[in-house]
């Protein structure tokens, strides 16, 4: 069985969530190092075993083989470019940032590094990847949201879109993920990560709505391939960062496991 120490950067509620786990106990794993924005004031946790060292982003991944992309993705590159020109693993939740740094994904492949981009607040990226084998036709994701989860989003304010009587659904865009990228930062990670698994970012359809009959977030994929016609729906429950699902730093852990596990499901 391989071994990895594990990096986290960013310390907020999915940092705090998967190192948890490690510090629980996950085997092959070992949670050596966690970046936070100033290391002489690390702050409090009740770590079961031996705490990790507390370090910078630049510095991170000189302490592990893998490390945990949680930090804001204003400074996704200062993380991960040194993190993949190490030769290293760089697992990314800042997907949507990844749209602003494509040349990285050439930087991995120079240095042998890789980066793993894990099923965060969405579903069926495995399906989606394996009908990209094939000839997929069409993606689209709808995002339904309550209009407090789409507050402060760009587009709005930029199209004078104002959600505080909004009594019905209602859709307020319908584009690409890369038309949607400067508008809905906070909404893109997920469409991303759907975009990257099948037919990219420019022919991925995304729709979203604002709906204020929910309470949750609600995420819809439809997909037309060659292989398979499907369609996937997920109601993600918040964890203690109302903006981010419980299930993100889940599936964080689950694909930690499958680097060392016995048994790996799934695609």
């Amino acid at each position: 069985m391989n071994s990895y120490r594990v990096g986290i950067a960013g310390f907020g509620a999915i940092g705090q969530a998967v190192a948890q786990s490690l510090d629980a106990g996950l085997p092959g794993l070992t949670l050596t190092a966690v970046a936070v924005r100033d290391p002489k004031a690390a702050p409090d946790f009740a770590w079961t075993g031996q705490a990790p060292a507390f370090t910078t982003l630049d510095a991170l991944h000189e302490h592990c083989d893998v490390v945990v992309e949680c930090a804001p993705a204003a400074v996704f590159r200062q993380l991960a470019q040194p993190v993949l020109r190490a030769g290293k693993k760089l697992v990314v939740l800042s997907s949507g940032a990844l749209l602003a740094n494509e040349d990285l994904i050439d930087v991995a492949r120079e240095h042998r590094g890789q980066i793993l981009v894990p099923s965060g607040a969405i579903l069926g990226l495995d399906a989606i990847t394996a009908a990209a084998e094939g000839v997929i036709h069409s993606v689209t994701m709808i995002t339904r949201k309550p209009p407090r989860g789409l507050l402060g989003a760009p587009y709005l304010t930029d199209n004078n879109i104002n959600l505080d009587n909004v009594t019905e659904p209602r859709l307020i865009f319908r584009g690409s993920p890369r038309e949607a990228a400067t508008g809905f930062p906070a909404n893109l990670n997920v469409a991303v990560s759907v975009s990257l698994a099948g037919i990219g970012p420019d022919r991925t359809t995304l729709e979203i709505w604002a709906d204020p009959t929910l309470e949750r977030n609600v995420h819809r994929v439809e997909v037309v391939s060659d292989a398979a016609t499907f369609s996937m729906e997920i109601q993600n429950i918040p964890s203690a960062n109302p903006k981010t699902g419980r299930i993100t730093a889940q599936s964080v852990i689950a694909a930690l496991r499958k680097l060392t596990g016995p048994l790996r499901v799934g695609t």
